[in-house]
């Protein structure tokens, strides 16, 4: 009977679970997605430097043109832009260590077919809405101004 009840217990947090976590449709619905009518490369360094004003970090740089480049492929500019700060990192894993998962937050800028770029970017207010920790909501509502001011800026450019 014991088992039997633990099972149940199981099956019933694990519905629960699935119920609260967002679906992968979900997050792209959230998807805030921005064209600029700047070029590409103007873009992206528009999004570097607006990174460093923000006073964030560039935790990492995945950019597939140059990659493609490496290997003697040519293919539009297409990066993810990885960003977080070390004591906002802190906070949040100090909240709850399993929101460490979601950081560092992307920004993806690619190149459109006339040369211009589109950035796109989940809010980190949508990234941690399935962490109930007062803290970790407290993190994610300062950094969703942040994140806006980085897209703006980096779609702004000229």
């Amino acid at each position: 009977m014991t088992r039997c009840l633990r099972a149940l217990v199981l099956v019933a947090l694990c519905s629960a679970v699935a119920g609260v976590l967002p679906s992968p449709a979900n997050a792209q619905d959230a998807r805030v997605t921005v064209k600029s009518t700047a070029p590409f490369a103007r873009v992206a360094e528009a999004l570097e430097r607006a990174i460093t004003e923000e006073k964030m970090g560039l935790v990492c740089h995945a950019n597939a043109q140059r990659a493609a480049a490496g290997r003697g492929v040519t293919i539009k500019g297409n990066q993810v832009l990885m960003v977080f700060r070390n004591d906002f990192a802190v906070r949040l894993l100090a909240a709850d260590p399993a929101a460490g998962f979601e950081a560092p937050i992307r920004i993806y800028v690619y190149e459109n077919a006339d040369g211009t770029a589109t950035v796109s970017y989940v809010p980190p207010s949508l990234v941690f809405a399935s962490y109930r920790h007062p803290e970790v909501q407290a993190v994610a509502r300062e950094l969703d101004p942040i994140f806006k001011t980085i897209v703006d800026r980096g779609v702004a450019a000229r």
